[in-house]
């Protein structure tokens, strides 16, 4: 490459203005000729040492990069591409699986509600129950109060009743009498 470059610029030098001057056009005198040959010398010069050839190589080297590079995105691209759709996918199934937790989570809540409220439908049933069942005794033990209240006032006027038929003398018949009213009142 020095080479090209040193040949190039002497060639340069070659027809510097000082050397020219204006004239027919195939003189040496004439600059544009100068520069005409020098350019045509040039270009020998990059065709002789094949530089269009390297810069052509490095040209398909460097497409040959790029290409590779680009292959490379597009294959980064589909995978890319690939676990976006994986991750849609996982999404769509997280969210499936998010909704049947909810869905199963408000059948339980649902089934608890309801087994709640059949529990205290139940406790309130066993409450009222045994609250009559205390309200049944309580009446029960007042009856027999009430009953042995009877009985003790029957007893006391059968007492009442034979003391004084034992003074007037009626004591068989008192007797019978007073068993029979105390028989009627306990019935």
């Amino acid at each position: 490459m020095i080479r090209i470059l040193t040949v190039a610029s002497a060639s340069m030098l070659a027809a510097a203005p000082a050397m020219a001057a204006t004239g027919p056009f195939f003189s040496l005198r004439n600059t544009n000729f100068i520069v005409l040959l020098a350019f045509l010398a040039f270009i020998g010069i990059l065709v002789y040492f094949k530089v269009p050839a390297l810069i052509g190589g490095l040209l398909d080297k460097r497409s040959e990069g790029i290409r590779k590079d680009l292959d490379e995105a597009r294959r980064l691209r589909e995978e890319a591409q690939e676990i976006y759709a994986s991750y849609e996918r996982r999404s769509r199934e997280v969210k499936g699986q998010a909704d049947q937790i909810v869905a199963n989570a408000k059948r339980e809540a649902e089934a608890q509600a309801a087994k709640a409220q059949d529990d205290l439908r139940r406790s309130i049933e066993r409450r009222l129950q045994a609250a009559q069942d205390q309200i049944g005794s309580a009446e029960n033990d007042a009856v027999r109060a009430i009953r042995d209240r009877a009985v003790q006032a029957a007893v006391a006027a059968a007492s009442e009743i034979l003391a004084a038929q034992v003074r007037s003398g009626k004591r068989s018949a008192g007797i019978d009498d007073a068993i029979a009213d105390v028989a009627r009142r306990l019935n």
